[in-house]
Formats: structure tokens, sequence, C-alpha cells
């Protein structure tokens, strides 16, 4: 199996890995990237962008990455709290008056991106017809009433999230998420990751290829049902990539996923300017809940903004200022701020397994194997 790109030779060991990933069949099309202080010392992909592997994947290739894209939300409100332009433990009605309703007067905005707001999902099923509409969407969350104490433990807002935060970042700015982000942290970065994509990006698309066998069952210890509604087919539509879905919708590869988020491992900084200062980068480690999630049904350690390292939890090979997510199917983020590095895996072959997917954790490894060189 042929693999692009460029390493590092202190990295091969990653090389290694991915190459190995790519040749069982483990993965179909894939990438991988590692950025130090910001700059890439592992930018790899190979395999095929299709099921039936009749079409490379190439450099610029770019796949739905699912919840890897709240990772980019939460980074646009961090930037917002940078600027003083929005507090982290203010209530969220301050911003978005009409939130203040049925208990949730007292969310702060910090709840909403910790996952402890008390709003894992909507009272009533959505299609996908309804996340596609952001009015609709956001004010059926007005009307609802948290359903735990929001602040005291998390369940996983696997959609909700994103509109959430998304529609605080609109009421301050007066942009979407989608535009927010395109102007304020991936064109000043040069990353090609969206939120939303337009169609002149289309062709470039892997699709996601569904997780083989049946859906894994519920975890026991999950407590809190929430609906799913989107398929992996869904996410093959136009309606899908032009939507604006700030918690599932967002579009790159391991490069462009590495390149932003890299903006944490890095201290706020990037080639060219700084855009975060450290205290607000060392903000996602303020932590907000650690136990059992609701929804999920693992132990999760949850941060601004970010699932942080710990010992019980899914990504516990990095370090005491590591912090994390995933997306649906397999994909990964980690940002180590103690070791400066970025590491990112973007694959379109599902699995379903979630945060234990062993492709990206494997990878993780070989990454801090070089670490230590």
């Amino acid at each position: 199996m042929e693999i692009h790109g460029s390493c590092n030779d202190q990295f091969s060991g990653v090389r290694a890995v991915f190459s190995g990933s790519l040749r069982s069949g483990a993965d179909v099309g894939a990438s991988v990237a590692v950025y130090i202080d910001g700059e890439p010392v592992v930018d790899l992909w190979g395999g095929h962008a299709d099921q039936s592997r009749t079409r490379p994947w190439q450099h610029d290739t770019v796949t739905n990455v699912w919840s890897i894209t709240k990772t980019m939300t939460a980074l646009c409100a961090l930037l917002l709290a940078d600027r003083s332009e929005l507090d982290l433990s203010a209530p969220v009605a301050k911003y978005w008056p009409e939130f203040s309703t049925a208990g949730k007067e007292y969310i702060k905005v910090r709840h909403l991106l910790s996952h402890t707001a008390g709003l894992p999902d909507w009272d009533r099923p959505m299609t996908l017809d309804d996340l596609c509409d952001w009015e609709k969407a956001t004010t059926l969350l007005t009307r609802q009433t948290p359903r735990w104490k929001p602040g005291t433990r998390s369940g996983y807002h696997r959609f909700t999230h994103g509109f959430l935060i998304g529609e605080v970042i609109r009421r301050i700015c007066g942009q979407s998420i989608g535009t927010f982000f395109a102007e304020q942290l991936a064109a000043p970065i040069g990353s090609d990751f969206h939120i939303g994509l337009k169609a002149e990006h289309d062709h470039r698309v892997s699709h996601g290829i569904p997780a083989p066998g049946p859906a894994p069952a519920a975890n026991p210890r999950a407590t809190i049902p929430v609906g799913s509604y989107v398929t992996t087919q869904d996410t093959w539509t136009a309606q899908w990539r032009r939507a604006e879905i700030p918690a599932a919708a967002g579009y790159g590869n391991a490069r462009s996923v590495a390149a932003v988020q890299s903006l944490l491992s890095s201290g706020g900084r990037t080639p060219s300017a700084r855009l975060l200062s450290e205290a607000t980068c060392r903000s996602v480690f303020d932590e907000q809940s650690h136990g059992i999630d609701l929804v999920l049904g693992i132990p999760l350690r949850f941060g601004i903004g970010y699932a942080l390292d710990a010992a019980d939890t899914p990504v516990s090979v990095a370090g005491p200022h590591a912090c994390y997510w995933g997306g649906r199917g397999g994909s990964l983020i980690v940002n180590d701020l103690d070791t400066r590095m970025t590491f990112a895996y973007v694959m379109n072959r599902m699995d379903g397994l979630g945060l234990a997917d062993p492709r990206g954790h494997a990878l993780l490894r070989a990454t801090y194997e070089a670490l230590t060189l």
C-alpha cells in the first residue's frame, strides 16, 4: 500500500503503523498528522476515497469528521473569550435571553462546553430536515427543561452541543458558526477545514463508509438515551454537507484538523500571529466533571470544550495537560500542551467502537513513543 506525504525520521514508527492499517484493510482511506510547535512533522495519507477502491485518497481529500467538529466549535468560543466578548462563567441567557426559561436561567456557558448543561437531546424526535433548520433546532432548545442539575454531571450532547454554543456565538457576533470559523480561524491559519461545505469542494469529498456488522449494543451504564437521527448514508447528501451543524458536520482531513487544533498546543500562536493567549489555552483544563457520562456510559473527564486525559478515560497514554475528542467512526484529535504536540487521525471507514477505536490509538501510541526518542 503506497503512502503519500511527509514524515520526519523520528516519527517513522507512525508511518509504519499507518501503512499497516491500510495494508490490513482496517483502513480504506485515511490520513494522519502530527504538529509540534505549530509545524507539521507528520503529514501522511493513503488508500482510497471510496468503498469500491476506485479513487485514491488525495492530498486534498476531505471527509466528514463527525464530532471532531465540536473541538472547532469550542475553539470559536475560546477565541471570543480571549477577546473578552464571551464570559465562560456567565449565564447563557446573558447572550441569548430567550434561553432563560424552564429552569435554564442558571446554565452557564462553560456548562455548554463541557456537556454538563442537562440538554443532551431534544424532547421530540428530530429529522435530518430539522437538524438542517437552525432556527427550529435552537428554538426548540429554549423551551426545554434540563434533564439533570446543570454543572453536576456530564451527559454527552451529541448534536445539541453545536447548536447551543453556535447560537451564543451568533448572538455575540451576528455571524453563523460556519462563517465565524472560516473567517476567524480557518483563514488566518490557512486550514482546509469547513463547517458547512460549499459545492465547489464536493468533488474532493470521501463519503463515510458504514461500520460493518450490527450497531453496537447500548452501554448498560448509560442512563439517559438520546436520538441518533443521522445515518452514514445521510452524510452523503448535499443537504448535510451544506448545513452548518457544528457538532457533527465538519469536513477536513488530518492535516486541516491538526493545523487548527495546534493553535492550542502551540500556546495560541500560529506561524504568523497570536490568536489566543497562553492563559486561554490553559483554561481548557479547568475540570468541569469526572465520572460515568450519563449518555455514553463510560468514564470521562471534561474540561472546557475537550475531554481531559485521565487513567480511567479512553485516552490515557498522553499526559496531565492533554485534551482530546473523537468523531463517530474513529477519528481522533489530541492536543498536548506539555509536549506542544497535536495529533490528528481522520478516515473514511467507520468503526463502531467510538473513542475506543484501536486504529487512532495505535497511531497515537507510536507518536508518543517517537517523542521519547
